[in-house]
């Protein structure tokens, strides 16, 4: 039973299918000017289209790259290189992709506070402003689900002038996202987190912003991204992105929302000490963010994981740590809190049997570990480098 699709979603059909051809006797290099070569570059030009339309881009200002973690960095380096003095001032709650780039530049970076229900807190955004050279805000929470203010914060960087970037690598394909009225200035993509393959992202540069590469090389994407096309893996996110468009309205996120529903619901009539975390009124359809008092989630993960069920407790890029959630934290989570917590987070390849089920079993091993953890000693110690 997988409900961990925040980390990654299954490969959508239609998206293997797409790509399967591309894998061996379309294996030329898009860059060649022979027929096989026409053919590959048309089937990228086709995917650069598909992920423009579902953001509502124009084409020429998708370029492609390894996934959302290179977009990230590639634009925040670019940045850092080319502004003159002032701190990047970023949330309290971004990805580490965003957080370890940002203190790896040559300004300081400062992060903004986040209100208890994890929403930006748009006051002291503002206040920090001041002296900011560029500014980023997610737009949806990887940990808790929560959509950002990303667009009230970047309206009030740009009233200044400043260039504002946005990690929408969890909200493409779980909720409407445009770039069309030129609310920022870029903004990063993952396609795996919408039924597409890893490897494979986008970074969205609009018109007329500023842009240093990080990669030289042959001078592939227009000279902003050196490195030959991963064909399949393209061809792949032009599938999915134009799945996701789809998905968005034919009633599939309602489907969804129902099923995180239907669980929440069934957990908080089977357990006591829970808490459902986030703005509950602004979260994506697929994420649940619980707490359980006196039960760490360490314990947790390895019994759901005995009986099948798959999740996590956070972001799957910090999974092993054990360590508070610096997004808990910055939400004001004591560090019991933090780690007792499990996000659970659907795809379009749940159901809502699975729903119940899960809920029933999280139930079961809460109980489980509470019958032996007493005062908050685990039956199970993980070590870890």
């Amino acid at each position: 039973m997988y409900l961990d699709a925040n980390a990654t979603s299954p490969l959508a059909e239609e998206v293997w299918e797409a790509m399967l051809p591309w894998w061996r006797d379309g294996f030329h290099n898009p860059s060649s000017s022979h027929s096989g070569g026409k053919k590959a570059r048309e089937a990228v030009e086709l995917a650069r289209a598909q992920v423009a339309d579902l953001i509502g881009a124009q084409e020429d200002e998708i370029v492609f790259t390894s996934g959302g973690t290179e977009a990230i960095n590639a634009l925040l380096r670019s940045w850092d290189r080319v502004a003159t003095n002032g701190h990047f001032l970023t949330s309290a709650v971004e990805h580490s992709a965003v957080l370890r780039c940002g203190s790896a530049l040559s300004r300081p970076m400062t992060t903004c506070a986040v209100c208890e229900n994890g929403t930006l807190d748009l006051a002291a955004w503002k206040e920090l402003l001041n002296g900011a050279a560029f500014s980023a805000v997610m737009a949806v929470n990887n940990e808790t689900g929560v959509i950002m203010d990303w667009r009230q914060a970047s309206a009030l960087a740009h009233e200044r002038g400043i260039p504002f970037f946005c990690d929408a690598v969890q909200a493409v394909g779980k909720i409407p996202v445009s770039v069309a009225d030129g609310a920022v200035d870029a903004m990063a993509l993952s396609c795996h987190k919408f039924h597409g393959p890893k490897g494979v992202g986008a970074l969205y540069l609009r018109r007329g912003s500023q842009f240093t590469p990080l990669l030289q090389g042959g001078g592939q994407e227009r000279g902003l991204r050196s490195g030959t096309e991963a064909v399949p893996l393209i061809v792949g996110m032009g599938a999915a992105a134009a799945l996701a468009k789809k998905r968005l309205t034919d009633g599939t996120m309602g489907r969804i929302a129902e099923m995180r529903d239907v669980f929440e619901r069934e957990v908080l009539a089977g357990v006591t000490g829970v808490s459902v975390n986030g703005d509950l009124s602004s979260r994506v359809a697929n994420t649940s963010h619980l707490s359980f008092d006196g039960c760490e989630a360490a314990g947790l993960l390895i019994l759901l994981d005995e009986k099948g069920v798959a999740c996590s407790a956070g972001s799957a890029c910090m999974s092993g740590k054990q360590q508070a959630s610096h997004v808990q934290k910055a939400m004001g989570f004591t560090d019991a809190r933090a780690k007792s917590s499990l996000r659970i987070s659907f795809s379009a390849h749940n159901t809502l049997q699975e729903a119940v089920q899960a809920a029933a079993l999280i139930g079961q091993a809460v109980n489980k570990l509470r019958s032996v953890q007493g005062s908050g000693v685990g039956p199970v110690v993980i070590y870890t480098s």
